[in-house]
């Protein structure tokens, strides 16, 4: 199952919002910035990267839906995520991220770690 965790609201003043989150991860990292419609993933991870276990993401702005299924089941589940929130998906999890709106998300992995440990079972 995936897991949203709502980010910490810290401060708030006439410049806008400051959350905090624990970052769990070093290394390179991916700020993806999606325009609203656009489909990511539509993949699931094995495990066999660290930071693909569970594969974090924290979505700092923006509305997306998660749509998500166990690799053995044909059902999917939906997940409508507000930011900031993190999102943690386990291995084995088919999964796409659709942007409701315009959005930016950070992934906890570098582009090397993502294509090492990413799968498709069409």
């Amino acid at each position: 199952m995936i897991t949203v965790t709502p980010l910490d609201k810290i401060g708030n003043d006439a410049r806008g919002y400051t959350y905090e989150y624990f970052h769990e991860r070093m290394g390179r990292h991916l700020i993806c910035f999606r325009k609203a419609g656009s489909v990511s993933g539509r993949h699931y991870h094995k495990g066999l990267s660290l930071t693909k276990d569970p594969e974090l993401l924290i979505l700092a702005q923006g509305n997306i839906t998660v749509n998500w299924r166990h690799i053995h089941n044909k059902e999917l589940q939906a997940l409508w995520v507000e930011g900031p929130a993190k999102i943690e998906i386990p291995p084995y999890i088919w999964h796409e991220v659709v942007a409701m709106t315009d959005c930016t998300f950070i992934e906890l992995n570098s582009l090397s770690e993502h294509e090492a440990d990413t799968f498709t079972d069409n």
